[in-house]
């Protein structure tokens, strides 16, 4: 019943993926892989070279430039989407009018496409025209350079990303919150427990099932957020917002010739780098006590 299942995981990620580490061992760019031009077929040239592309790119400060970006980048996106996911849920989770339209209103910006979402974001950013520097100018304040700042561009893709990542925490938080019994928090009421403690001790560990789940979901998700990135700065100004993955897309689409090899290369290395992320974070959930 899962050969289905199987078959077509196998063809859309297996192939690709096998296909993608294959290239990764060889030194394939525009130039000598297999091409038709017009009625001319030039049959592909490139070689393997082994594990030099590995080589090359771990002893480059490129990588390592890259992926201390894309790590601050993942856990900042995170911590805030999860903390602010959360304060919205408990907030949301009791009873209080209009409480229907609060949720459908901060669940609107998961259901709008990123693309987007982004694109409004880069009008609102934008130094000459856009309405944030509107709002700051009229109130007597200087122009912020959104986009065009390294450090203001890194805090402005922050935004972004938790601004899409924040309904997704909301939600998975507000199903945790409503699975808890509420026979808990009215004996540890009863018991003279202030709303710290009933939220330390009963609110936290009820919700540690869902919140460790969705903080590795989001933690993969955030690590290869493309279209933040690519559509909102370009990995700029400069390379100040460029992360591991849209580096590997501009090998592969961007620069010339195109590196596809070690595209290929990069990608490899941030699937293992996520892998041993679940794998150590698995662990860390089963020495507390969690099954995963």
């Amino acid at each position: 019943m899962v050969a289905p299942v199987i078959t077509v995981i196998g063809v859309i990620i297996g192939w690709p993926l096998v296909r993608g580490i294959y290239l990764s061992t060889t030194n394939a760019n525009e130039a000598n892989v297999e091409r038709t031009i017009g009625v001319n077929h030039i049959p592909a040239t490139y070689e393997s070279v082994g594990l030099d592309n590995y080589t090359s790119i771990l002893s480059d400060g490129v990588f390592w430039d890259r992926l201390t970006w894309t790590l601050v980048w993942t856990v900042s996106c995170v911590a805030l989407s999860f903390s602010l996911g959360l304060a919205l849920a408990v907030m949301l989770n009791r009873k209080l009018k209009g409480r229907t339209f609060y949720r459908m209103a901060l669940i609107l910006p998961w259901a709008v496409p990123a693309f987007v979402s982004v694109f409004t974001w880069r009008l609102l950013f934008n130094e000459k025209n856009g309405l944030l520097n509107a709002l700051l100018t009229g109130g007597g304040f200087d122009a912020v350079p959104w986009l065009n700042d390294p450090t203001w561009a890194k805090l402005s893709v922050i935004a972004v990303n938790v601004w899409l990542g924040v309904p997704f925490m909301l939600i998975a938080m507000l199903g945790g919150l409503q699975s808890i019994p509420s026979e808990l928090y009215e004996a540890a009421e009863m018991d003279g427990a202030n709303a710290w403690q009933r939220f330390r001790h009963i609110t936290l560990p009820g919700l540690r099932p869902v919140s460790s789940t969705v903080v590795l979901i989001s933690a993969i998700w955030t690590f290869n957020m493309f279209p933040v990135i690519f559509l909102l700065t370009r990995g700029g100004p400069g390379d100040a917002t460029e992360i591991l993955v849209t580096y590997a897309y501009r090998l592969s689409f961007v620069v010339s010739p195109r590196d596809f090899a070690g595209s290929a290369a990069w990608g490899v290395l941030i699937l293992v780098l996520l892998s041993l992320f679940a794998v150590v974070y698995r662990r860390a959930l089963r020495k507390q006590g969690d099954v995963w």
